[in-house]
């Protein structure tokens, strides 16, 4: 039977300055040398999937922990890795507020890059079919704020309502109306839950109500892209 190597790919998202941004390093070695890739490689043969995908984030870019952690979807192109005939297994990850990463291991550098810079001409050059698996991933970011509560793992509790849209905003790449918004949110059953104090304002105004995620992970009815 012909060797099959295993590997995990990680697409952690986060928000940096009110853009939606993903974590990628610097290949320092062949193949695609210099060229951005996801964090991840190859699982040891003694480590679970997901232990994997842990260990190899916190070695490759110094970040400890993934937050909200989610199998993605499983690449399998004969031709993906020029090395060997490789699988790997895509993991979607969601912290708020991440500092700037610290590189090691294959990585001489590790950045943040807003993802709506991708393919552009300024936009970095990913290795393998990481392209596809980054479009994947941010899909499934975005589909799921409409149905879930996942929207809060990007937000710092307590959160304000305006803190909770600016997510929206950032992963749709839309301008939502607050008013609706607001009502949107705090009719969805379990969504939100106020934590009786309110935030003092940036530069004066009235203090914003504060929030925490209810128990609700389903949100009925959904925030729809189209209807928000």
């Amino acid at each position: 039977m012909p060797a099959v190597a295993v590997s995990v790919d990680v697409v952690l998202l986060t928000l940096r300055a009110g853009r939606l941004c993903v974590l990628v390093i610097q290949r320092d070695s062949e193949p695609f040398r210099g060229c951005w890739a996801l964090p991840g490689g190859f699982v040891g043969p003694d480590e679970d999937l997901d232990s994997s995908a842990l260990r190899q984030l916190a070695e490759e870019t110094g970040v400890t922990t993934a937050g909200h952690l989610e199998q993605l979807r499983t690449y399998g192109c004969p031709t993906r890795d020029p090395r060997t005939r490789v699988v790997s297994v895509a993991y979607l990850a969601l912290l708020p507020n991440l500092p700037q990463p610290t590189a090691s291991g294959d990585g001489p550098q590790a950045r943040w890059w807003p993802v709506e810079d991708l393919g552009s001409p300024d936009g970095p050059t990913l290795a393998f079919d990481h392209p596809q698996i980054v479009s994947d991933g941010v899909e499934r970011a975005r589909g799921k704020l409409e149905y879930t509560s996942l929207a809060a793992a990007f937000c710092e509790e307590p959160f304000t309502l305006a803190d909770l849209r600016r997510v929206y905003e950032a992963a749709w790449g839309v301008v939502l109306d607050p008013p609706n918004f607001r009502r949107k949110v705090l009719s969805t059953p379990g969504f939100v839950v106020a934590v009786g104090q309110r935030a003092s304002p940036r530069g004066g105004g009235r203090p914003a109500e504060l929030y925490r995620l209810g128990s609700a992970t389903a949100l009925h009815p959904p925030l729809l892209r189209r209807s928000v």
